[in-house]
């Protein structure tokens, strides 16, 4: 405790502590001791610091979420006290207008159609001042409703794009560019002119500094504008709704006062595109759009968006499309369905984002879980497929080029593998979780791993078999791949004919080099072979080489060994066997049925190198002792090495070799009569 406290203490000094402890120390082993206190303080605080770290973050996380809750709150309260302003506002209104109801009615009557023509004079002179604009008054009862300045903003970075003077007429909406350079009266050029059909207005949340914003909406298009204050852009909110809601009721009656065409035969449009989805005149009234949750649904998608709560915008999106279901087509679901359409449009472009290969590719397949199944709800599923598979792509080659090479080639084939083939394993559960129901992605996902194998196959080849390694590293190499490839078809992916085909090519490359390399070996010893029995000049010696052979198949080795440490075969037959059946034994590692012909071939060629010799060595021979001891050799190759040839082959490939059984037939060796010198056929 009292280290502790010195430790601690703000004044410590780390020099005089060291120089005092050195002094005070009998030695090294004293030393040693004060190292391993401090040491174990350090642990120890080590540990009280991850939890505090640990306690602290979970407190973190308890107050974001009361933060959240609180905001919640606050968010209602605001609306509440919004709705009571409201009230409050239409009560003055009304008490206000109850006292000008009569003068107004004098005026009238007295004056019918000054208000009229007032408001067509006050548009007639305001037009003036816009350079292009004259020809909007063309059209015949058009009169300025409301009129004033804002800016526009950006819709994709929100910063200011200019300043702008808007009109709103009886049935459009005028958008005007202050000009910089004023030309006399001319204060705004011509910049746009929207129907009041044609658009769809929506009220923007305030984000300081982002505030006293609306937002109209044209297919495909939308324009962001800002007020000089909240009150005006209240203004603008209801007086821009209530002339769109005067000129559809204008419209209808109109429609409904203009006589038929033909009393008799009513005109039939011969466009096949129109569609009758006009609906009574009182249709209006049957759709009650007037919920709370259904004036409020555009904000609440902008902000589920930019809190990425993908989940409750869809959430939101179902609950509009449940409850339209069975509705009739207004003018005013038309509006909120365009409104809606664009928050949809926004919200793929964001789960799209997320699951583009430039986003972090860590956390494996889950990590895409979320974006997936929004654009699968959102009727998105092929698009959802692209993207995922895309995805995953770009985490297999990122994986594989990440992957450190290693000196030992087999240790980074065994990584390679686990990487790739986890990854396709993840791949497989997560599509197959995903796309359950969607049948006709399956497709997508074959393609998408024979690709991928195709990834796997170059990197395995480059170090491989580009590197030159040899047959025994190849095969065990092709094993291990061959093995984690059969793993896949516990979850019902087989990719083991991919493998093979890919690998086709390289392997036969390889075992056809490795054939000369053998052949070569064979033919040099046969070039100095001096037919002379082994002398293994040690009992250990001698015990290496039985085992050696027995792990070769032969068996019957002890009937070829002599008194001592003698062996009854040449060096070069001894030789020969211990790679034959090493070919043989690699061969079968790296065999494909593609390959059956290869390695069967391969086999006999490098059989008849070593036959042929015998036979000729046999024919040369003179000495009736060193002929015995040929025949000998040659009994050996064709009673031993052989039939073990074909039994390890027929086992690894599963079907007899007619060819090897065959070539054992046309080279019986010739047996030597132990009482004569006359050679037998």
């Amino acid at each position: 405790m009292a280290e502790r406290r010195l430790l601690e203490s703000p004044n410590f000094d780390p020099q005089n502590y060291v120089k005092h402890l050195s002094q005070q120390s009998d030695g090294d082993r004293d030393l040693q001791e004060h190292r391993q206190k401090i040491q174990n303080l350090a642990d120890e605080t080590a540990q009280n610091l991850k939890k505090n770290v640990y306690k602290n973050y979970r407190q973190f996380i308890e107050t974001a979420k009361e933060i959240s809750y609180l905001e919640s709150e606050m968010y209602q309260l605001s609306h509440i006290l919004t709705e009571q302003k409201s009230i409050m506002e239409s009560i003055t209104q009304a008490l206000l207008s109850t006292d000008k109801d009569e003068t107004s009615k004098e005026m009238q009557a007295a004056f019918p159609k000054e208000t009229e023509e007032v408001k067509q004079r006050t548009l007639t002179s305001l037009l003036e001042k816009v350079e292009g604009g004259k020809n909007i008054m063309d059209t015949p009862g058009r009169h300025l409703v409301y009129n004033g300045d804002l800016v526009e903003f950006d819709v994709d970075n929100m910063s200011p794009i200019q300043k702008v003077h808007a009109f709103l007429m009886n049935d459009c909406l005028l958008i005007a560019n202050w000009l910089p350079n004023r030309r006399g009266t001319v204060k705004y050029k011509y910049n746009a002119l929207y129907d009041l059909e044609s658009f769809a207005v929506v009220n923007v949340k305030d984000n300081p500094p982002m505030k006293d914003m609306f937002k109209i909406l044209m297919f495909p298009d939308s324009r962001i504008f800002q007020a000089e204050n909240s009150k005006i852009k209240k203004e603008w909110l209801e007086i821009l709704d209530e002339t769109k809601k005067n000129k559809v009721t204008k419209d209808r009656h109109k429609k409904e006062e203009e006589p038929p065409t033909s009393p008799a035969r009513p005109e039939v449009s011969t466009n096949p595109f129109d569609v009758d989805d006009e609906e009574p005149a009182d249709a209006e009234d049957h759709v009650d759009l007037s919920l709370d949750w259904i004036l409020e649904l555009p904000e609440d998608l902008d902000v589920c968006i930019a809190l990425r709560d993908f989940e409750g915008a869809v959430d939101l999106l179902d609950k509009l499309k449940e409850y339209l279901k069975d509705q009739p087509v207004t003018q005013r679901v038309k509006e909120l369905r365009l409104k809606v359409d664009e928050r949809v449009r926004q919200l793929t472009e964001v789960l799209v984002f997320e699951l583009s290969p430039d986003r972090s590719l860590r956390g494996g397949p889950k990590a895409t879980r979320r974006a997936v199944s929004q654009l699968i709800r959102l009727g998105q599923s092929t698009k959802a497929c692209e993207l995922f598979l895309k995805n995953r792509a770009a985490a297999v080659h990122t994986a594989i080029r990440q992957l450190r090479i290693e000196g030992a080639t087999l240790l980074y084939i065994h990584k390679l593998c686990n990487i790739f083939f986890t990854s396709v394993m993840e791949t497989a559960k997560e599509f197959e979780m995903n796309f359950a129901g969607n049948t006709g992605c399956y497709s997508s996902f074959v393609v998408w791993s024979l690709s991928a194998m195709g990834m796997f196959v170059d990197a395995f080849s480059k170090q491989v078999f580009d590197s030159k390694e040899s047959l025994s590293t190849a095969a065990e190499c092709v094993k291990v791949a061959k093995e984690h490839c059969q793993q896949l078809t516990e979850i019902g992916v087989d990719l083991t004919f991919s493998l093979q085909s890919l690998l086709v090519k390289d392997v036969k490359a390889a075992l056809l080099s490795y054939k000369d390399i053998i052949m070569e070996a064979t033919k040099h010893r046969n070039s100095e072979e001096m037919w002379r029995r082994m002398n293994l000049m040690t009992p250990e010696a001698l015990a290496k080489l039985k085992d050696e052979m027995h792990g070769c198949g032969m068996s019957s080795m002890e009937q070829y060994t002599g008194d001592g440490c003698w062996v009854n075969l040449s060096y070069t037959v001894v030789a020969f066997t211990k790679q034959m059946m090493s070919f043989v034994e690699e061969g079968l590692k790296l065999y494909f049925p593609e390959l059956h012909m290869v390695l069967l071939e391969s086999l006999r060629e490098i059989i008849l190198v070593a036959v042929q010799h015998v036979d000729y060595s046999l024919r040369c021979e003179q000495d009736p002792e060193k002929k015995a001891f040929i025949v000998q050799n040659a009994s050996f190759l064709h009673d031993t090495v052989l039939p073990v040839v074909e039994r390890r082959f027929e086992e690894g490939v599963g079907r007899p070799a007619k060819q090897l059984q065959d070539l054992r037939k046309s080279t019986r060796p010739v047996r030597i009569n132990p009482e004569s010198t006359t050679s037998l056929v």
